[in-house]
């Protein structure tokens, strides 16, 4: 069951990076379309269609034709109502990053209000979704950037405590922050960098989860063994219906109560996307989601 959505702006993830230069573990079929988080106005809808209608506001998690256009179709478990009080820009900056930290935290975390979580590159799209979700779910949340603004961001976005992981010794400042005793939760950006540093980190009984990572990292699996802690693999591809529809109401209720804020950053017109791609792997701190408008 399809829905064809006359699309206004589409989110750009650095997976999409991934694919286009080939280094991603699944290659798609050519000719290929990048885009999953696609904001706009509902088009047509197929047959036994009944969640949305020509002209509702919508967003998207996946698209079976590419984002990166004017119009893009969706099956209709991943096209979700966007609320008046959002624009597309922000539209397209809910899809894979709140869906993607939701699962992290709750489907593979198991994280619990009064937990503290370490969210690794808090300024970026998955980052600042992470922050609003663990703050709304009753966690002590901290955070890391690399820039001013990315901290600033995070603080906005509901850290209560952020770090520059520019600077050196940043690790032993978390540590102090959690008088000694570690993480509960760390939400990993670009593990290939951080998982060996997050592993001595978290309490015990801490887990990783790992939601992106650029290469490979060598690390010492007693470092699992003194904390008895886990380290996770999140991938969204792998959500059941029920976990997507479980992610969606509670995202929704998000947007009604206002702490459900997607922070917009660069924009770009749809024929810059091949820049928007360079910039998204180049820049030196994220600062919100990147995001095509056409």
């Amino acid at each position: 069951m399809q829905v064809l959505i006359h699309v206004r702006a589409c989110g750009v993830n650095p997976v999409e990076t991934y694919i286009r230069s080939g280094s991603y573990a699944r290659k798609p079929t050519l000719p290929y379309t990048p885009g999953s988080d696609v904001a706009g106005v509902v088009d047509a809808i197929g047959e036994g269609v009944t969640a949305v209608k020509a002209g509702d506001r919508v967003f998207t998690t996946a698209t079976e034709s590419g984002g990166y256009a004017e119009y893009a179709v969706a099956v209709d478990d991943c096209v979700h109502k966007l609320p008046d009080a959002l624009d597309f820009t922000q539209g397209a900056a809910i899809g894979i990053p709140y869906f993607t930290a939701y699962r992290a935290l709750v489907h593979k975390a198991h994280a619990k209000a009064g937990e503290t979580v370490l969210i690794h590159g808090a300024s970026g799209g998955v980052g600042v979704a992470a922050c609003q979700l663990s703050r709304a779910l009753g966690l002590r949340v901290l955070g890391t950037a690399g820039t001013p603004e990315g901290m600033k961001l995070a603080l906005s976005s509901g850290a209560h405590l952020v770090f520059n992981h520019r600077e050196e010794g940043y690790t032993d400042k978390i540590m102090e922050a959690t008088e000694g005793w570690g993480v509960n939760v760390i939400v990993e950006m670009l593990s290939n960098v951080n998982l060996s540093k997050d592993l001595q980190l978290l309490a015990h009984g801490g887990r990783v989860t790992v939601v992106g990572s650029r290469g490979s990292i060598e690390i010492n699996p007693r470092d699992t063994m003194a904390k008895e802690s886990s380290i996770v693999g999140v991938a969204l591809f792998f959500s059941t219906p029920e976990e997507k529809k479980e992610c969606a109401s509670l995202l929704f209720a998000g947007m009604e109560a206002g702490w459900l804020r997607p922070v917009v950053g660069p924009q770009y017109p749809l024929e810059k996307a091949a820049q928007a791609h360079h910039d998204i792997m180049e820049s030196p701190g994220a600062a919100g989601k990147i995001v095509l408008t056409m």
